[in-house]
C-alpha cells in the first residue's frame, strides 16, 4: 500500500527571501534580473507544465522518453538501499518511470525538493498511486531542503539526488559546477546523482522552444511580474512589457527577458523598491545553458564526482549522466 504522503512546511519567511531578491535583482547594474526560480509560483508551474506539452518544447518529451526506455537500465546502476531526493520535482511525471523501476524492486522513500507549494501537491497526485512508495515533500531551495533529507536518513543508507528536466543550464557554467560541489558536500562517497542535461542543438529550434507560436511561454514568463504585483505589492503595468528569447552563442545559452515597451516607473511595496526602466530596456528572468554530452565527464570530475553511465535521447538532443560521489 501507498504511505500518506506527508510534507516539511516551508520555516523561512519566503516572501521576505523573494523580496529581499526582487531588490537585489531589480537594482542589479548593469543589467536588471530576477532569479529564474520565481517563475514557478501556482500560476507558473502550471502554465510550465502546459509549455511541456507544446509542439517547440521538445525538452521534456525526450527526457520522459529517454526515462522510459532507460529507467531499468538506470536502476540497475544504483545501490540496493536507496533514498531519493528530487531538486525542483515539478509534476513529478517524468519522475514516474525511475520511482516504478525502484518500487519494483524494493520501498523507497521519495522526496520532493520544491520552493512551490502547488507543485508539490501536483507531485503527490502524479505520484502517489505508485505502489511501496513512501513521498515526504520539503517546501524549501534545493539545497536547504537537500540537506534536511541527507541529515535524517537511515544508517547506510544511500542517497539517490534527481536534477532532471534542464534546471542545471540555468546557471552559469563557473555556478553550475559550484552548485554540483554544494550538492556533492552534502552526500557520501558512493552516494548517485543523475543529471538532465538538453545538448546543443541549432539556434531557430532553441529559440522557438522559448518563445512558442500561441504565446504560453510568454505568459510564463510576464507571469513573474504578476507575481510580484500580487505577493510583494507591485503595481508592474503587464501591458507595458514583451516577452525576448534570444541565443547567446558565446555562453551556448538561451536568455529569456522582459522587456520594457515605454519608460516605466513601478513600486514594490514589500522591497521598500521604486524601478524605472526606459523603453527598451529589459529584466533578465533566466537562462537555459546548452551541454555537450562528452563534456559531462570533466564537469562531474572537478564536482567530486565519476560521470559511471551516460544515456542519451538522439532525437531531440538530451541526456541524463549518473554522477557518483567520490
Amino acid at each position: 500500500m501507498t504511505q500518506p504522503a506527508l510534507s516539511h512546511d516551508a520555516s523561512p519567511d519566503l516572501r521576505a527571501a523573494f523580496a529581499a531578491e526582487v531588490r537585489a535583482g531589480l537594482t542589479h547594474t548593469p543589467q536588471k534580473e530576477l532569479p529564474s526560480k520565481y517563475l514557478y509560483d501556482e500560476v507558473g508551474s502550471a502554465l510550465f507544465e502546459v509549455i511541456t506539452v507544446l509542439p517547440e518544447y521538445g525538452v521534456t518529451r525526450a527526457e520522459e522518453r529517454l526515462l522510459a526506455k532507460h529507467a531499468a537500465d538506470i536502476v540497475a546502476h544504483l545501490p540496493h538501499d536507496v533514498t531519493v531526493a528530487e531538486l525542483g520535482s515539478g509534476s513529478g511525471r517524468k519522475t514516474r518511470r525511475i520511482l516504478e523501476a525502484l518500487c519494483k524492486k524494493r520501498p523507497t522513500s521519495y522526496c520532493p525538493i520544491e520552493i512551490s507549494r502547488s507543485a508539490l501537491q501536483l507531485c503527490r497526485r502524479e505520484l502517489g498511486d505508485i505502489e511501496r512508495i513512501s513521498i515526504v515533500g520539503y517546501e524549501r531551495d534545493y539545497l536547504a531542503g537537500l540537506a534536511e533529507v541527507s541529515k535524517q536518513r537511515a544508517t547506510g543508507e544511500r542517497l539517490l539526488v534527481l536534477f532532471l528536466g534542464s534546471t542545471i543550464g540555468n546557471f552559469g557554467r563557473l555556478a553550475a559546477t559550484r552548485f554540483l560541489r554544494d550538492i556533492r558536500n552534502m552526500l557520501a562517497p558512493g552516494d548517485a546523482l543523475l543529471l538532465g542535461t538538453d545538448l546543443i542543438k541549432p539556434t531557430p529550434v532553441l529559440v522557438a522552444a522559448y518563445d512558442d507560436s500561441i504565446g504560453v511561454t510568454a505568459s510564463f514568463n510576464l507571469n513573474l511580474l504578476a507575481r510580484i504585483n500580487r505577493e510583494l505589492d507591485g503595481d508592474f503595468p503587464l501591458d507595458a512589457f514583451e516577452h525576448v528569447a534570444r541565443f547567446n552563442p558565446d555562453a551556448r545559452s538561451i536568455e529569456m527577458h522582459l522587456r520594457a515597451k515605454r519608460d516605466i516607473t513601478a513600486h514594490v511595496g514589500a522591497a521598500q523598491l521604486t524601478v524605472s526602466l526606459k523603453a527598451g530596456e529589459t529584466i533578465w528572468t533566466e537562462s537555459s545553458h546548452k551541454y555537450r554530452a562528452e563534456e559531462m565527464p570533466a564537469i562531474a570530475d572537478d564536482a567530486g564526482f565519476v560521470c559511471s553511465h551516460q544515456w542519451i535521447e538522439e532525437d531531440w538532443g538530451f541526456a541524463e549522466s549518473l554522477l557518483v560521489a567520490r
